[in-house]
């Protein structure tokens, strides 16, 4: 009996172990200036999820943001602050099967809330929430960052996002709170030049505060997660990049206040079928996921609300599509919720780590 007992949890592990659908979490963590990897384990049903940590990287920086380069295995990191033009990032170069090699440190215009490279992988872009600012920095041949080509500034704080269109014609940066605004820009792949359209703003409505974005992969629908409405705005884009709002929807019950609750990250499922937005409870017991329908016309529709630990702020998805990961900054860990084919969010594993970790990917 022990013996059969022994075989049978032997094979559930090597159903864990070899089932081709692991994969790891980066994450930087600026209390200890450290780079988090987690290593995610599924059986081949996907109903089981083992989450544990592989390694810890002393980055010998407060790192908060990050971003995946999309064909090689390279990760971008960056502090959030620091001295103009001296401000520290990191380039880290990871094996094929994803373990960590080496990290090379960067310098930066200006500390980032936001990362991202453009469609084509030529240029990283990185937009301040401190001062506003956007730089445009020009990747070498072997995906290293050089010397901002392009620095926008705006005169305006608060900045959250930046973005490629699909096509890498445009990009798009939200402003939140005082300084609310969605501004608008051309953007040249090959040279890294950002040109403002005309009108610049596409005027976001009061209360609103666009903060993190996705695009639709089919439709010319762009999504934004509303820091201050609590909830999501859909826009329209046109062949010239202007975008026309058609949908601001408040996903708070009748006479519910707001003061205390802010959303934050947002993500599109491949398909395109589904968006999940991050909310925060700060002064609130009201820590969630808002899950919304995508329907035919591009235009959303909320599903529910799914409750999540202290303070959700990072979202992301597994390399499959098939999970959400969420981090929460104030409950200290990282949670991995099962994508059903209805939108629905199933608790699939909970790993605790630092307090603050808040930006994540995945390959």
């Amino acid at each position: 009996m022990k013996y059969c007992l022994a075989c049978l949890f032997l094979f559930v592990g090597l159903l864990l172990h070899s089932s081709g659908k692991d994969f790891r979490v980066y994450a930087p963590a600026s209390k200890s200036n450290t780079l988090w990897i987690i290593l995610v384990k599924s059986n081949e049903s996907g109903d089981a999820v083992q989450m544990e940590i592989e390694q810890k990287v002393d980055l010998g920086f407060a790192g908060r943001v990050i971003t995946a380069h999309p064909t090689r295995p390279l990760l971008y990191v960056s502090a959030t602050d620091g001295e103009a033009g001296r401000v520290p990032g990191a380039m880290v170069s990871l094996s094929e099967e994803g373990t960590y090699q080496k990290h090379e440190r960067i310098a930066f215009n200006d500390g980032a809330c936001f990362l991202s490279l453009d469609r084509d992988s030529r240029h990283l872009l990185g937009v301040s929430y401190r001062n506003g600012r956007l730089n445009v920095y020009p990747l070498d041949g072997q995906g290293k960052p050089g010397k901002a080509v392009t620095t926008i500034d705006e005169g305006k704080r608060e900045a959250h996002c930046v973005l490629p269109s699909p096509d890498n014609r445009n990009l798009y940066i939200p402003y939140v709170k005082g300084n609310l605004a969605l501004l608008q820009y051309a953007y040249d792949g090959k040279t890294g030049a950002v040109t403002p359209l005309e009108p610049s703003d596409a005027g976001p409505p009061q209360g609103t505060g666009p903060r993190h974005m996705a695009y639709h992969p089919k439709l010319p629908m762009v999504y934004f997660s509303n820091e201050q409405g609590i909830g999501l705005s859909t826009y329209r884009r046109a062949e010239n990049g202007q975008l026309t709002i058609e949908q601001d929807i408040n996903i708070l019950a009748p006479g519910m206040s707001k003061i205390g609750l802010s959303a934050s990250d947002l993500l599109i499922t491949p398909d395109g079928r589904f968006l999940f937005a991050g909310l925060r409870g700060h002064r609130q017991d009201f820590d969630r996921i808002a899950r919304y329908r995508v329907l035919e016309n591009g235009h959303a529709e909320l599903l529910g609300l799914t409750k999540a630990d202290k303070i959700p702020w990072g979202l992301t998805l597994s390399p499959d599509g098939k999970l959400l990961l969420v981090t929460a900054t104030t409950g200290a860990t990282l949670t991995a919720y099962r994508i059903s084919t209805k939108g629905d969010l199933k608790h699939a594993a909970t790993l605790k780590w630092e307090p603050r970790i808040s930006d994540l990917v995945t390959r």
